[in-house]
């Protein structure tokens, strides 16, 4: 399923041949102050869709629906690199994409890990939402508001508005993202658990909004249609649920015929339930570069000497210690609103400290 982030990898393939190793030229638009930053990219068509390779017959099939659907698969894919950078920021891996590869994020999601384990499920969950969120705009011929909601006959307000349909969102997620998975191997047994668990991450928040109709605001009669939950509660959600992940193993159990499950590594761990992250393999070293792993190691990371969080200078640095630097800082400062009509600024300057890990 690493194969849906690569959807970022073809900003630079439009209508160009296609040769064997073209993803090997293909690299994310990145911003050039820095090499985690996704910027926008030209939008695909579903004339591409074929030419993408490394996506499997069913989901070019989903791609080609419409030149509208290639778009939300793409906002899909950004807004999961997007928030998984944000999530990420103080951690010794900081979701940083690779150019010149063949998956955006390098190697490291090669390992069966909690990390792998977050991206997946965050994948997933984004392009649900990306999904329904296009339904409710009406971006998309397929799908609509959801009407389901309207046969429920609450009791002290009514039904109105535009529901975002967060089931059919889930129904394209699951069959696009899933479709390249093979619950027989150990791998896919595990990124469908974590798949899933990211769509019931944005289902368990939808939110009912209401609002109210009447005389002089009496709230006579009270319109409520669900909203989708911001992305930004979700990855929240994932990534707490990412410091819990379970580490398991694959069970098989032959009733008749093999049945594989995922099973705490120790007996005496909780089971996982299908809303919690599981991962097979610890994770790789992120302490150093690792060119084969796309790994950019944390020399040269700003971090905070007073944190005793993943930002501080004692775990950023791996022990490595850290060296401190002083910087010029300039800001606004004694601003007043002058008649009519401004704001004057002074500008103050000062020196900082910056921490940076050795």
């Amino acid at each position: 399923m690493m194969l849906f982030w690569k959807i970022l990898c073809t900003s630079i393939l439009l209508v160009q041949a296609v040769t064997a190793n073209w993803w090997n030229l293909a690299a994310p638009v990145l911003s050039p102050a820095s090499n985690t930053s996704v910027e926008a990219f030209p939008t695909l068509h579903k004339e591409n869709c074929q030419n993408l390779e490394y996506l499997v017959d069913r989901q070019r099939q989903l791609c080609m629906l419409s030149d509208k659907m290639v778009q939300v698969l793409q906002t899909g894919a950004t807004q999961t690199v997007e928030e998984c950078q944000h999530q990420f920021r103080h951690s010794r891996w900081n979701c940083s994409t690779v150019q010149n590869s063949t998956d955006i994020f390098g190697g490291v999601l090669k390992f069966k890990s909690r990390e792998a384990a977050f991206v997946h499920s965050l994948s997933s969950a984004a392009l649900a939402h990306a999904v329904a969120r296009a339904c409710s705009r009406g971006e998309l011929n397929e799908c609509s508001c959801d009407s389901r909601v309207r046969k429920r006959t609450p009791r002290h307000w009514q039904w109105g508005g535009c529901s975002e349909d967060i089931r059919y969102g889930e129904i394209f997620s699951r069959d696009f993202i899933d479709a390249k998975e093979n619950k027989e191997t150990d791998e896919g047994l595990m990124n469908l658990h974590n798949n899933e668990a990211g769509r019931r991450a944005v289902r368990g928040r939808m939110q009912r909004v209401c609002k109210c109709h009447g005389m002089s605001g009496s709230c006579s009669v009270r319109v409520c249609w669900r909203r989708l939950p911001q992305l930004r509660l979700v990855g929240d959600a994932l990534s707490t649920r990412y410091e819990g992940a379970s580490h398991v193993k694959i069970v098989e159990r032959k009733k008749g015929k093999n049945i594989r499950k995922l099973r705490p590594l120790h007996a005496d761990m909780k089971k996982p339930n299908k809303t919690d992250l599981v991962y097979l393999e610890d994770s790789p070293d992120y302490c150093e570069p690792n060119d084969e792993l796309g790994i950019l190691g944390t020399r040269g990371r700003t971090c905070n000497r007073t944190s005793a969080g993943l930002d501080g200078c004692r775990l950023l640095c791996c022990g490595r210690g850290y060296q401190t630097r002083v910087r010029d800082h300039e800001e606004k400062c004694r601003c007043r609103f002058v008649w009519c009509c401004r704001v004057h600024c002074e500008i103050c300057r000062s020196k900082r400290d910056h921490h940076v890990c050795n």
